[in-house]
């Protein structure tokens, strides 16, 4: 996903996963964590650090605001698309073959983003990257549940859970470092030594494994969410050039929706068999806690793609303090989710998850008016930390709801779709707010003396000399409606958890 945190449900798809049936040694199953925690951490590093990485590409490859978009949204479209369709192929063909095959992808394409000469060719290669990130990830969670049995899994999630909030809190500090002190492509490179360590592990020390009842894989609806998804991305990404008006801009929105319409249909005819089962929906709080997921990680993909850009280019910021500016909010994360796992258990999640969400709200609100100029104590850092203590109130009852609004059986699928939907909801957050960003940038520059908006709005956020006043205070108030839109759609959320969420026990288990 775009930023700091995994998606809300990786645990859930452990936990679903049926514990391989033959004893393993105790170092067998240590090493094959030490795997799966290589693997997984790399495709989500990558993930995080790109955003501190993407002004300095953008000046280095004299990229506009479409095109560095693009840098993400190639990423975020492949692995949101298909990341259903690789869990069922681990499941059916086995884990460690797949996540092997996802290492083996994800690495290859890395050294191309590493060796890129040009924008066009970045992108293809973040494209693959996010193919071997929707093979390896889901891979190697079903691999982590399948070696661990239920007496010492909750124990393996909780060494896998801290390794994850280790990566969350160095993984942007150290790409700001990189890009820093040696150049943006080394933050691509770094991913080969990683994927090294993680297959010789995996080839020596995990155990194979599949469900022998495993569907077929669905590549009719994985086609169809593909397009769809490209289209209204690409469709999103070109108003700012061709405005909303445009032919093309209009036929692309068109056929997005009816590849998405073709998506469902096709999904209702497979029944469960379908990578998305649409019974699932039946389930009020299912649905519920998809519409929250949607809301607020729409509004934190969309926070945590343009903040970069205005502490670098608005507050002064290297890319290595626009990194360490991000670490409380891992810190957060990694150290309060078992207390806001026990206030919900108390209080109820219907709580938390009206609660979490208007709060991170409350942060974005904040964000949206601070002074990127000013103290970072005394600016950025509150704000960071309520936006922080928003999403660790929402995120431990959002994957115990999401479980348990399905029942047992399909509980690991429900997690997956969830996972899904987040990723789906960073991929058009950085779209549809760079629309906002630009009707913004464009309103507050009207009247002004300048070159087109489109060419100033890339020459602010690419750091080009002779940016006037005038472009950066309007690229400013921009930067603060885009925040605005994040903080609305995050209280959204909150609204959503209150009104179609249900206590558990008065919803019947589907």
């Amino acid at each position: 996903m775009v930023g700091i945190i995994r998606p809300p449900c990786d645990a859930g798809v452990i936990r679903a996963t049926p514990a391989f049936p033959a004893a393993l040694s105790p170092q067998r199953k240590r090493l094959t964590l030490a795997a799966t925690i290589l693997g997984s951490s790399m495709a989500f590093i990558d993930g995080s650090v790109v955003n501190i990485a993407l002004p300095a590409i953008q000046q280095a490859l004299h990229a506009d605001a479409a095109s560095t978009q693009w840098i993400v949204n190639a990423y975020l479209l492949l692995l949101g698309a298909l990341v259903l369709v690789g869990g069922s192929a681990a499941d059916l063909y086995g884990r460690r073959r797949i996540f092997l095959l996802g290492i083996a992808v994800f690495t290859a394409a890395s050294i191309a983003c590493g060796l890129s000469p040009d924008t066009g060719v970045l992108v293809v290669s973040r494209a693959v990257q996010g193919l071997g990130a929707a093979l390896l990830t889901p891979a190697s969670l079903a691999m982590l549940g399948a070696t661990f049995d239920e007496h010492e899994r909750s124990h393996a999630i909780g060494i896998w859970a801290g390794a994850g909030a280790l990566t969350s809190a160095a993984g942007p500090v150290l790409g700001g470092w990189l890009v820093d002190q040696v150049s943006w492509r080394a933050i691509f490179l770094l991913n080969v030594p990683i994927a090294i360590a993680a297959a010789g592990l995996a080839i020596f020390f995990a155990c194979e494994s599949r469900d022998d009842k495993a569907k077929r894989l669905d590549v009719n609806g994985a086609v169809a969410v593909a397009l769809g998804l490209a289209a209204i991305t690409w469709a999103l990404g070109a108003i700012p050039s061709s405005g909303f008006r445009d032919r093309t801009v209009l036929a692309a929105l068109g056929a997005g929706v009816a590849c998405l319409t073709s998506f469902v249909a096709i999904e209702a005819r497979s029944g469960e068999r379908a990578m998305m089962p649409l019974s699932l929906y039946r389930s009020r709080n299912f649905s519920g806690t998809n519409a929250l997921t949607l809301l607020l990680y729409f509004a934190l993909g969309g926070a945590l793609y343009y903040l970069p850009f205005g502490l670098i280019r608005l507050g002064g910021y290297s890319a290595t303090q626009a990194g360490a500016a991000l670490l409380p909010f891992a810190l957060i994360m990694g150290f309060g989710a078992s207390f806001a796992g026990t206030l919900a258990d108390r209080f109820g999640p219907r709580l938390s998850l009206t609660a979490g969400p208007i709060v991170a709200a409350c942060g974005l609100t904040l964000l949206a008016f601070v002074d990127l100029g000013e103290s970072y104590w005394a600016g950025v850092f509150p704000t960071i930390c309520v936006l922080a203590i928003g999403m660790t109130i929402t995120v431990p009852p959002l994957t115990s709801t999401v479980m348990a609004s399905v029942g047992d059986a399909r509980a690991g699928i429900a997690s997956g779709v969830n996972n899904a939907v987040a990723r789906v909801a960073g991929l058009f957050a950085v779209a549809a707010l760079g629309a906002v960003l630009f009707a913004s940038f464009s309103h507050h520059l009207a009247g002004l003396p300048a070159a087109p908006a489109n060419e100033t709005l890339n020459a602010v956020m690419a750091g080009q000399a002779g940016v006037t006043e005038a472009a950066t205070a309007a690229f400013e108030r921009a930067l603060r409606t885009v925040m605005l839109v994040t903080a609305f759609c995050a209280a959204l959320g909150g609204l959503a958890g209150w009104l179609w969420l249900r206590p558990i026990g008065l919803e019947a288990t589907r």
